[in-house]
């Protein structure tokens, strides 16, 4: 049963508009499957896309930001629930408390970062739930690129490739959930190639 899902998306308002619309699309997904949304708190770009659909369908969302942010008012101020925490470190570890799977949507830099520590993670055994890379308009095909090329070049194991999922269309995300390989802590063991 998928109860919590963290969402992490950029705050670009400049982005093409298929982004948007991607965004409001799983946005509703999850609303209809009664699926709480954790995500950073922003108010612009496809964060605040994402708030403002969840918010509308009347769903249950909780944003997580350091203070420093909220000091310059980035915080969405119709959210409710909030964690205002001391940094990004503390902010990227509250992400992943108690969320069933991990969605990563397109997004620069901030994005990629959380994207590759919660991999990172996981291939340590440190995180076990499924990660889903939502592809919109072939953004991530470099990234699926980069991380095949990191399995071929033997930087990584054949069995890494089950700790993500790439798809196509929002509604293809909680199915990718749902059907993802289990994972658990004795991952440590295989971490490293030898």
């Amino acid at each position: 049963m998928i109860k919590r899902v963290c969402v992490y998306c950029a705050s670009s308002a400049r982005i093409d508009p298929v982004y948007f619309e991607a965004t409001e699309r799983l946005a509703r997904q999850l609303v209809r499957h009664n699926i709480q949304v954790v995500y950073g708190g922003g108010a612009v770009g496809l964060m605040g896309k994402l708030a403002d659909t969840v918010l509308a369908e009347g769903g249950s969302i909780l944003g997580i930001m350091p203070q420093f942010m909220n000091e310059v008012e980035w915080a969405h101020k119709a959210v409710k629930e909030f964690v205002f925490v001391a940094d990004m470190h503390e902010r990227k570890k509250r992400f992943l408390e108690g969320v069933d799977a991990v969605v990563a949507l397109p997004g620069g830099c901030g994005t990629l970062e959380e994207l590759m520590e919660v991999i990172t993670l996981k291939r340590l055994g440190l995180f076990a739930q499924p990660i889903i890379i939502l592809n919109t308009k072939g953004y991530y095909d470099p990234l699926a690129q980069m991380l095949e090329r990191c399995i071929t070049e033997k930087f990584m194991a054949d069995s890494h490739r089950d700790m993500w999922r790439f798809v196509d269309e929002p509604e293809a995300v909680i199915p990718a959930i749902q059907n993802s390989p289990s994972w658990n802590s004795g991952a440590i063991q295989d971490a490293a190639l030898k």
